[in-house]
């Protein structure tokens, strides 16, 4: 993945009004390493907004967490106090836990259906929920299609996993869906996840490819297995407060940027896989394929408890992704 040269940024507050002109410098966090493409595309978003509001508007991009992790970035732009954010699913969805029925078990058997699926009549469902909690969501970047990793045995069927420590992010659904597969979920930071597995205090993980690789969790795991249980995305919001205050053409800008950085992101997401795989295998990471029927029924039960509190968007999303595979 090629690496973005030349963005200068302005450290400081959120917004920096010079003598000038109105010229604002709004804060962008993400908890991404270097390498990531959530890294990569938020670089990218910052050089698009500076280049096409003049210099007007300038984004300051601080990645691995260093503007707080996720779970803080979503409550200080629902305060007004960070500008932005590229997030995570499960953080976003302690607050608007609509956005846990994106990662219903075995929902999208590919990146580009659930691209399609977000982009369309579920996704404006999400922005409206959102926004109701003050935040607006820009556009949803990818986080993948996550496989379990762990230090004890290959996973090839659910009976594997029971009673194995694995960590999830902080949201409801995948520790629904680990919970089902016989699993004892823990819950956890991604930024103290590299630390937890080298020190055992859990066998293993969950996450995407891209994200495996670029934080070096292949280093503390020997097997990963392609479970493919889950999808989620990476919702790219802005504080609402700072929203509302910002000029109709700056409102434009800061939009048209987030979806031509989501494109480019998408991109080297779908990209990643078979590159990383193969370099994770030569650094002595034994992969296995699983048969994902067993899998499958196994977690049938966490559509049902999700259907009971959400029944219409459990539908409108279930309809959404079969429709669009057919």
């Amino acid at each position: 993945m090629k690496k973005l040269i030349g963005s200068v940024f302005v450290a400081g507050s959120m917004v920096v009004t010079s003598s000038a002109l109105a010229e604002q410098t709004l804060k962008f966090a993400h908890g991404a390493a270097e390498g990531n493409p959530r890294w990569e595309a938020s670089e990218l978003f910052a050089q698009l907004v500076e280049e096409s509001t003049d210099g007007e508007i300038k984004i300051d991009v601080g990645g691995n967490a260093q503007y707080g992790d996720d779970m803080e970035a979503i409550s200080q732009m629902r305060l007004g106090t960070l500008a932005m954010s590229a997030n995570s699913q499960g953080a976003t969805a302690s607050v608007v836990p609509e956005f846990n029925l994106l990662g219903l078990p075995f929902l999208f058997d590919s990146l580009p259906t659930a691209w399609r699926v977000m982009d369309g009549e579920v996704g404006d469902e999400l922005k409206k929920v959102a926004n109701e909690k003050g935040l607006v969501l820009l556009t949803l970047w990818d986080n993948g299609i996550r496989h379990v990793s762990n230090s004890v045995q290959p996973i090839e069927s659910p009976e594997d996993l029971e009673g194995m420590k694995v960590r999830t992010p902080p949201d409801e659904m995948t520790v629904d869906i680990f919970e089902a597969l016989g699993a004892n979920p823990t819950p956890m930071n991604f930024s103290e996840l590299y630390i937890a597995l080298q020190q055992g205090v859990v066998d293993g993980q969950e996450n995407p490819l891209m994200n495996i690789y670029s934080s070096k969790i292949y280093e503390v795991q020997d097997y990963i297995s392609l479970t493919a249980h889950k999808y989620e995305s990476t919702p790219v919001f802005i504080s609402k407060m700072v929203w509302d205050s910002l000029a109709p053409d700056h409102q434009e800008a800061i939009q048209e940027a987030a979806l031509e950085a989501g494109e480019f992101q998408r991109q080297a997401s779908l990209e990643a896989d078979e590159e990383l795989k193969g370099e994770m295998i030569e650094a002595g990471v034994e992969f296995n394929e699983v048969s994902k029927q067993p899998f499958i029924e196994a977690t049938a039960s966490v559509y049902d408890a999700w259907r009971e509190e959400y029944p219409e968007l459990v539908d409108m999303v279930v309809e959404a992704a079969q429709g669009d595979a057919q």
